[in-house]
């Protein structure tokens, strides 16, 4: 069985066990949007610590943006709404954190907010490629929709 995507073309279905990988890379991308609210400073500090100057003027807006991006992607990738687009906006997030955060702390396995960082990042694109598949309110939607315009039992209830 094969599934349109929202361009209109074909695609192979993605695995549903991508499906959990899905919700936990929302869980991950909510739970770090949550912990900058609790430590908004460790957040302003590393914001400070990338040396980049339009960074540093406007530290408490970056790091307001941040938090709230992360929450709200997160959000929207663990329940598959709108997964794509969620997943474009949080890539230049973790590339910043990786290349100017979590270099600056040690390239070594050990250091596992980079490990984390790198594997977000790998399934940002993932899901970016993919999308949010079959289990996801994105296909939810596209198959109530699809449902209201057959004609059938759907459409009597709208006559």
């Amino acid at each position: 069985m094969e599934s349109i995507s929202d361009a209109g073309k074909r695609q192979a279905p993605q695995p549903k066990w991508l499906t959990l990988f899905r919700v936990a890379l929302g869980f991950i991308l909510f739970w770090k949007g949550i912990s900058f609210i609790h430590d908004s400073s460790r957040l302003e500090e590393m914001v400070h610590s990338t040396g980049i100057g339009l960074f540093d003027t406007n530290v408490q807006t970056v790091s307001l943006i941040i938090t709230y991006v992360h929450l709200l992607g997160g959000f929207l990738i663990a329940v598959g709404l709108r997964t794509r687009l969620a997943a474009l906006v949080q890539i230049p997030i973790v590339i910043v954190a990786i290349i100017f955060v979590n270099m600056k702390a040690g390239m070594s396995v050990s250091n596992m907010e980079l490990v984390l960082s790198v594997i977000v990042l790998i399934l940002l694109i993932v899901f970016i490629i993919k999308g949010s598949g079959v289990f996801s309110a994105d296909e939810y939607f596209r198959s109530y929709y699809k449902a209201g315009s057959e004609s059938g039992n759907t459409k009597k209830f709208f006559q």
